[in-house]
C-alpha cells in the first residue's frame, strides 16, 4: 500500500533533505556498476566472471540484511511463507536479478555505459506497455507521446554508437533492452510479495537466489580454475569485485529504500534520473568514452520522455487520495 503524503510529512525538513542527498548518491552508485564492470572486462574478466564475482561478494551482505529484517520488521514478522510465495520468490530472484543482470552485463561488452544506462531507464515504459498488452490497462495519450520521445532519444544514441563503435552495438543493445524487459516483468510480479514480506526482505531473498543461479551457471559452463588464475594474475579484480558488490549493489539498495521511506517512490524515481546523467561524466573520466552532442541530445529526449511518463502516472496514483 503506498505511503501517503502525511506519512512523509512526519519527517523534518532536515531529514528529507538528507534523504534527497542519499537518493542522489544511491542513483550515482548504482550507475557505477557499469563503470566497474567495464574495468573488470579490461582485466580479462568476461560477463559471467563479473556477475558471479559481484553476486558472491554481495551474498553475505544480503544474507545479513535478511537476518536483520527478520528480527526488526515487526509489520511483516507474523507472516508465514506459503508454497506459492516460495515459487514466486524463486521466479522473482531468477528473472529480476539473475536474468536481468546476466543480459545487462553481457550487453555491456558491446556498448557504452551511457547507452546501457539509457536503455535500462526505459523500464517504466516497458511496465506500461506490458500492462496495456496483457492486463488491458489504459495508457494516457500523453504517456504514449512521452514514451515516443524517449525512444526517439534511444534511436539518436543508438545510431551514433553504430557509427562509431562497430557492428556489435545492435547485439549489445538488444541484450540490455532484454535486461530492462526482464526487470519490468519483475516489477509487475512483485506487488503481492512486497505486501506480505516488505521490500527489504524481498530484495534480500531475491538477491540470494540470484547468487545461487550465478554459481550454478558457473559450475555448469564456467571454469573455476580459470577464475582462480584470473584473480591471481589480476589482483585488482578483488578490489573491483568488492566495490561492485558493496558500492554498486548493496549500498544503493539501502540508500534508495531509506529515501523512499522518507520521500516516497515518485520523488525518488525522479531523482534516479541522475543515473543516466552521471554516466556521461563517469564514462568519460574512467573509461575515456567520448561525450558528443548527439549523445547529449538523445539523453535529454530520454530523460524528458520518462519524466513526463512519471508525472502522468504520479498524478493518476495520487488523485484518489484527494477525494
Amino acid at each position: 500500500m503506498p505511503q501517503t503524503d502525511s506519512h512523509h510529512a512526519q519527517f523534518s525538513q532536515r531529514q528529507r533533505m538528507m534523504a534527497f542527498a542519499l537518493a542522489v548518491v544511491g542513483a550515482v552508485l548504482f550507475s557505477n556498476k557499469a563503470i566497474l564492470a567495464k574495468l573488470m572486462y579490461r582485466e580479462g574478466a568476461d560477463a559471467l566472471d563479473t556477475i558471479t564475482l559481484r553476486m558472491v561478494f554481495a551474498f553475505p551482505l544480503f544474507f545479513a540484511l535478511a537476518v536483520w529484517v527478520h528480527f526488526t520488521d515487526h509489520e511483516h514478522a507474523n507472516y508465514r511463507l506459503t508454497r506459492s510465495d516460495i515459487v514466486n520468490i524463486l521466479v522473482v530472484g531468477f528473472v529480476g536479478y539473475y536474468l536481468s543482470s546476466m543480459l545487462d552485463f553481457t550487453g555491456l561488452q558491446y556498448i557504452s555505459t551511457g547507452l546501457e544506462r539509457l536503455l535500462l531507464f526505459l523500464t517504466p515504459s516497458l511496465v506500461l506497455i506490458i500492462s496495456r498488452v496483457f492486463f488491458h490497462k489504459h495508457i494516457d495519450s500523453k504517456q504514449w507521446w512521452a514514451m515516443g520521445l524517449a525512444y526517439l532519444g534511444i534511436v539518436f544514441v543508438f545510431v551514433h554508437e553504430v557509427k562509431f563503435s562497430g557492428s556489435n552495438v545492435p547485439l549489445g543493445s538488444a541484450l540490455v533492452f532484454g535486461s530492462a524487459l526482464a526487470y519490468a516483468i519483475y516489477l509487475l510480479i512483485t506487488g503481492e510479495l512486497v505486501k506480505h514480506l516488505g521490500t527489504m526482505r524481498l530484495v534480500a531473498y531475491a538477491m540470494m537466489i540470484s547468487t545461487a543461479c550465478c554459481v550454478m551457471q558457473y559450475a555448469l559452463i564456467g571454469d573455476w580454475g580459470h577464475l582462480r588464475d584470473l584473480l591471481a594474475a589480476h589482483p585488482v579484480l578483488w578490489w573491483y569485485s568488492g566495490l561492485i558488490a558493496v558500492l554498486s549493489t548493496f549500498a544503493p539498495v539501502l540508500l534508495t529504500m531509506w529515501a523512499v521511506s522518507r520521500l516516497g517512490s515518485p520523488i525518488v524515481s525522479q531523482i534516479g534520473m541522475m543515473g543516466p546523467i552521471s554516466m556521461l561524466g563517469l564514462g568519460y573520466v574512467f573509461l575515456g568514452e567520448p561525450i558528443t552532442m548527439t549523445q547529449l541530445a538523445g539523453t535529454v529526449l530520454v530523460l524528458s520522455g520518462m519524466t513526463l511518463v512519471g508525472r502522468v502516472a504520479t498524478r493518476k496514483l495520487s488523485a484518489p487520495a484527494h477525494r
